[in-house]
């Protein structure tokens, strides 16, 4: 594994993470008429804290998608997966809460589970494979479901919807760091004139914009505690499948192999669920007025 990659990957998932404790902490002041409305991103524009998230966010979407140009996707998704521990730094700054068992618990589980992944699995690059049906069918998965959660979470929005939406939300994350990948890869090729006469960038464009919308509208009605574990997990989970279903990622696919390939991706799914359920995440805030305006702050 190049450094460079891991330097690029972790400093990516350390923007992930304080822009995600910095987008919640503004969203969670949004009026609930916003909910899955583009409308919540034209409220939270005005307040600089969320600006800052979303600074931070893009600087961690920049790393990424250079992590992502030098790395394999199995490779790079587990690494962004510890942008858990980050918004568990800041979140414990915020609340001044111990980490106690659950929280060194849950850091444990996190960063063992991405080395036995990644130590086990030796995920190589590989000839990306050329037929479509396979690509649209894993992408076309990927994006039902995203749909499916939507449609469910709309109609609990203060139960499981915000679980449902980051689901989603990282779900169609997954599939845009695929996507990041491939239009990387058209612009070493072909130079700037390849990658706007492909479809791919547009994609990347709309799949952001949308999963911002579900990811804001979860932290609108939830705190990170419901949130940000699903979305953490989901999105690795889709990258690796994209991966190795089209892009062409190989992974060490003999028992032993296999084994801790599955025990590392089980460490990290439980690891991310103590970290986010942690009493170091923010509570969130009390039910608001549906349509009490957003102020600057």
């Amino acid at each position: 594994m190049s450094l460079l990659v891991l330097l690029l990957a972790v400093g990516a998932a350390c923007c992930l993470g304080f822009g995600f404790v910095l987008q919640q902490n503004a969203a969670q002041k949004a009026p609930l008429n916003d909910f899955l409305s583009p409308r919540i991103l034209l409220d939270l524009v005005r307040v600089p804290r969320w600006l800052g998230g979303i600074a931070l966010m893009v600087a961690g979407m920049t790393l990424g998608a250079a992590a992502l140009g030098m790395g394999q996707l199995s490779l790079v998704e587990p690494l962004l997966a510890t942008n858990l521990l980050f918004a568990m730094a800041l979140s414990r700054r915020q609340t001044r809460q111990p980490l106690g068992r659950q929280g060194w618990g849950g850091l444990l589980l996190l960063a063992g589970g991405v080395t036995a992944f990644v130590v086990a699995g030796r995920p190589s690059g590989g000839t990306a494979l050329t037929d479509p049906s396979r690509q649209w069918l894993i992408i076309g998965s990927m994006i039902g479901a995203a749909v499916l959660l939507t449609g469910y979470a709309r109609r609990s929005r203060l139960g499981a919807g915000p679980a449902l939406l980051a689901t989603a939300a990282g779900l169609l994350y997954g599939v845009q760091d695929a996507l990041t990948r491939v239009t990387g890869q058209r612009l070493g090729e072909g130079g700037l004139g390849e990658v706007l006469t492909s479809w791919q960038p547009y994609a990347v464009l709309a799949l952001g914009v949308t999963g911002l919308v579900l990811v804001q509208s979860a932290f609108e009605t939830a705190s990170l505690r419901m949130s940000l574990p699903a979305l953490t997990a989901a999105q690795p989970l889709a990258g690796i499948v994209c991966g190795v279903g089209f892009l062409g990622d190989r992974l060490r696919t003999d028992t032993g192999a296999l084994a801790w390939e599955a025990a590392g991706l089980a460490a990290i799914v439980v690891g991310i669920v103590l970290l986010g359920m942690h009493p170091a995440m923010p509570s969130g805030a009390k039910v608001r007025e549906p349509a009490r305006a957003l102020q600057p702050g």
